[in-house]
């Protein structure tokens, strides 16, 4: 569990901690059928090593999340690497699911109080390419997650955002 433990889990099934069974399995099921080695017939090489990496990462992810033991192991464990932060992650937010707001040039995403989270573009244009940077001596995987966290703007919830590397965001540029 030492390596799969370092990436969060359910980012890589698309899924949250509070989903089902069900619906990890079902999540699962999708992304085996769209990564899984026997369906890449005429793919590149480089495209194939990076559908095989993504099967291998979703594979383990679904391994340790399915068996109820290890999904609760896992879980302890990685409420308490939230719990050393020095704020409280109240949960996982993906970017896909924030709305775009084109005036502002902004994600948001509405938090439980009334308030709410926002996130710039730029902000996310700027910890992608600082990732990659710092990946630069290693290879970046094309299923590797970014994020940053981030606070209500009402109250003293924040979120952990988190998107796919190469996830291209809303607007080429904001126009000032």
């Amino acid at each position: 569990m030492c390596e799969a433990a370092e990436n969060d889990l359910y980012a890589v099934l698309g899924a949250s901690p509070s989903d089902t069974i069900q619906q990890l399995r079902h999540r699962y099921q999708q992304l085996v059928l769209q990564y899984h080695p026997d369906r890449l017939g005429g793919v590149c090489p480089s495209e194939a090593e990076s559908s095989v990496r993504t099967f291998l990462e979703v594979d383990a992810a679904w391994r340790i999340l399915s068996d109820q033991d290890s999904r609760r192991q896992y879980d302890q464990q990685r409420r308490a690497r939230e719990l050393k932060q020095d704020w409280p992650v109240d949960s996982t937010v993906f970017l896909e699911d924030m709305n775009w707001d084109q005036d502002e040039c902004v994600y948001t995403y509405c938090c439980r109080c009334g308030g709410g989270f926002s996130v710039s573009e730029e902000e996310v244009e700027q910890e992608t390419h600082r990732r990659q940077w710092d990946d630069t001596e290693e290879e970046t995987k094309e299923g590797q997650h970014r994020g940053v966290v981030i606070c209500c703007d009402t109250c003293s919830l924040s979120v952990y955002v988190t998107w796919p590397l190469h996830t291209k965001t809303q607007s080429l540029k904001c126009q000032e």
